[in-house]
């Protein structure tokens, strides 16, 4: 790079990095896009309403038609939100939470009406006409009008079919007459659907009239009948775009709900979190980044400088592509930024390791540089791979807050390796062009004597398998206690639900200062969530489920300390259905990224060894952190999912990193070398990456956890755990399992 190349390229870099800066606090426009102020906000952090309903009936539904509501009420709702989510709950209940929104009754109105698309004759029974074209909109689209009202079609018999007996409806493109394509879209109805459309469709075609298609408050569609449809399969055809068909079959696919739901509860809440949460994780951020930064410089020297530049730019991009990209924030998924950013330095370790070893080899310090980058872009790629399968398993598996997760990790993945394989390369070689060449400012590898990792074996395997079997002894001494093997939150095994109406109206860092420690030592349990009920001075408290007589000592407790009235205290149990799915869910998340990872790196390194050394490292991991939630009883709550996952990413991109070394070391063994020396020194070359690496992301989530509020310490304590844990296997144990494997199971080619 020529030194004019240089001074523009840092030109550009620290202009990209003050306008990003200045995005980031002021926005794009006078709107404020693309500002973190912009972000779009969970419902913990924005308030909302929460709504959840059961299906009618005495019987459990069908799972199909479970799924099929959920499908359709998520089409619904994303009308008022589109960071509105809708999932299961148990085997007959769905919940909805909306962020962002406050009118609670026209959302129920709306959603709580099954079949609320109908199909109406034109023409009732004496004759009379039940709608009519009345002319067209601003886009030119024919206006229909109904003259009865819902009611009373229905009370005359003149709504022929309603939405429930249509079985699906699609766009698609077929050839007319003329040989040339048109748009239509195509219905099959149910069997008790076909019967009755063929019975209108021979009324309407004998008189000449049309079928409308009614769907909440409006005619959507009033398409001619030219001949009796008796097979159940039609076809509405017009002067249609591709974009208008598939926004009538999509109205036509959401409007019949399959069950008929009853509300259960709903809420207008404000944020569940208050400033403090959002104010104490932004600091511990700050703080863990600005850490992380000056042990870059101090360790790394110059590189490291270029670093912290990079990160500072990745920063500003995750703030950027959050709003850009309409990524819901929950405060799990803040949680993920703050973790992201203890990863992002992961690539730039590697590749300052790299460029130092390559200064000790007797390479110029151009010749490092490029050698640095071309040796670490392996381990870097596969490394960020097997942790972005984590992410995608959790965020195509996770709801709510833990999806929200998912997403910003991975967001963040992709961005630190683009920072670090093109922002910093960029800035090292603009700072060599500038005449920045000594080797002092890059540093070299030192000879160290290498640790005989292999030679401990037997000792870091006998300390595993008593770590997990411990975990196990303490679920079943928990178990004999009459508790839980884990220490299972609302979400797992349900609760008591308890609305208070105070005196005042309290704010929710109030709440979380004096409310819930009266609560959480009346009941003798730490776990207490509360919501605002939006324009009242009610507040919603979430605990473990109450017997009788801790319930009476919760609401004298609020009484006493509080005034408020005990007789307009409520309490309700909230079900425990949602345990057994959301304890599957865990699982399989865990299997499937497993398995995945297993696949990938089977694939990427040729040997199925190195992918079994790997996957039993993960097993290791996801047992010992889980003995750490058995032994310290950590509440195992929604973000329990995020939390494993996690660390089976984090773990196996150490892994790979080593994995990489010994794949790269077996190419170049020579005759005297034996397998355990290469692994060894494998691991030894790699060791300095996988420690400062371990430390600056555990430097990032002990800040969290230090100055989180309680759902977030609940997050970080096992979260830091699992990066002890994860270099611990990665260095100790890995290489030892692929060295049993190598020399005990031979290969088709050895």
């Amino acid at each position: 790079m020529k030194k004019s190349h240089a001074v523009i390229w840092l030109v550009v870099m620290l202009a990209l990095f003050a306008g990003g800066i200045y995005a980031a606090i002021y926005g794009l426009d006078p709107e404020g896009t693309g500002s973190a102020a912009s972000i779009k906000q969970g419902l913990d952090l924005a308030g909302g309403v929460s709504i959840t309903y059961q299906a009618v009936g005495d019987e459990a539904p069908d799972k199909e038609d479970m799924a099929d509501t959920v499908y359709k009420l998520q089409k619904r709702v994303e009308g008022y939100s589109t960071e509105a989510i809708v999932y299961s709950e148990g085997s007959d209940r769905i919940n909805i939470e909306i962020p962002g929104v406050s009118d609670a009754n026209a959302i129920l109105e709306d959603l709580g009406k099954p079949g609320s698309l109908f199909f109406i004759r034109q023409t009732d029974d004496e004759g009379n006409i039940n709608y009519g074209f009345v002319g067209y909109d601003e886009e030119m689209s024919p206006v229909y009008m109904l003259a009865k009202t819902v009611d009373q079609l229905q009370a005359d018999g003149d709504i022929v079919l309603t939405g429930t007996e249509v079985a699906d409806a699609q766009a698609g493109a077929v050839k007319d007459s003329m040989g040339n394509q048109e748009f239509v879209v195509s219905l099959n109805f149910t069997p008790a659907g076909t019967t009755k459309f063929a019975d209108a469709t021979q009324h309407a075609y004998d008189n000449g009239e049309s079928i409308a298609i009614y769907y909440d408050g409006e005619i959507v569609s009033a398409p001619n009948v030219n001949e009796p449809i008796l097979n159940g399969q039609a076809q509405i055809s017009g002067s249609f775009t591709y974009e208008e068909a598939e926004r009538l079959a999509s109205t036509i696919r959401i409007g019949g709900l399959k069950l008929e739901l009853e509300e259960l509860r709903s809420n207008v809440v404000g944020a569940q979190l208050g400033q403090t949460a959002i104010t104490t994780s932004l600091k511990a951020a700050a703080i863990g980044f600005a850490i992380v930064a000056v042990l870059m410089i101090v360790i790394y020297l110059l590189p490291g400088v270029a670093s912290v530049i990079a990160l500072g730019i990745y920063t500003v991009l995750v703030i950027l592509l959050l709003s850009g990209f309409e990524i819901t924030l929950t405060l799990p998924g803040i949680a993920g930024i703050i973790l992201s950013i203890g990863m992002a330095v992961d690539a730039d370790v590697i590749i300052f390791a790299r460029i130092r070893e390559e200064i000790a080899a007797g390479a110029s310090v151009a010749e490092a540089i490029d050698t640095g980058f071309k040796k670490a872009l392996s381990a870097i790629i596969d490394g960020n791979i097997t942790t972005l399968i984590a992410a995608l398993v959790l965020g195509i598996m996770g709801t709510g807050s833990v999806k929200g997760f998912a997403q910003t990790l991975g967001l963040g993945i992709v961005i630190s390796m683009f920072t670090a394989l093109v922002i910093t390369k960029l800035l090292i070689r603009a700072f060599y062009a500038l005449g920045l060449k000594s080797e002092k400012l890059y540093g070299r590898t030192k000879e160290r004597k290498n640790i005989a990792f292999l030679s401990g074996r037997k000792v870091f395997f006998t300390v595993s398998i008593v770590a997990i079997l411990s975990g196990f002894v303490f679920m079943g001494i928990n178990k004999a206690g009459g508790n839980d093997i884990l220490n299972y939150s609302m979400e797992f095994k349900g609760g008591t639900s308890t609305t208070v109406t105070f005196n005042e109206d309290l704010g929710l860092d109030r709440i979380d200062s004096e409310v819930v420690p009266v609560v959480s030592g009346v009941i003798g349990d730490g776990e207490v969530q509360c919501q605002k009920v939006q324009g009242t001075t009610e507040v919603v408290i979430k605990t473990k489920t109450l017997d009788v007589a801790q319930r009476e000592a919760m609401n004298q407790a609020l009484a006493d300390n509080f005034g408020v009235d005990k007789e307009k205290i409520t309490a309700e149990t909230i079900s425990s259905t949602i345990s057994s799915e959301m304890k599957r869910d865990a699982i399989i998340a865990v299997l499937v990224a497993t398995i995945c990872m297993l696949i990938y790196i089977w694939f990427r390194f040729k040997d199925v060894r190195f992918a079994a050394s790997s996957v039993l490292a993960l097993v290791h991991d996801v047992l010992v952190v889980l003995a750490f939630y058995a032994i310290a009883r950590i509440t195992v709550g929604n973000t329990f999912i995020a939390c494993m996952l996690t660390i089976v990413g984090y773990s196996i991109n150490a892994t790979i990193v080593i994995f990489d070394r010994v794949r790269e070391n077996l190419k170049s063994m020579r005759n005297k070398d034996s397998l355990e020396d290469m692994v060894n020194r494998s691991i030894n070359q790699t060791l300095s990456r996988s420690i400062f690496t371990s430390l600056t992301t555990f430097i990032m989530v002990a800040a969290l956890y230090v100055l989180g509020v309680t759902s977030i310490r609940e997050f970080a304590l096992p979260l830091m755990v699992g990066i002890v844990c994860g270099t611990y296997s990665s260095v100790c144990l890995t290489g030892a399992m692929w060295y049993i494997f190598k020399t005990k199971i031979k290969s088709k080619n050895e």
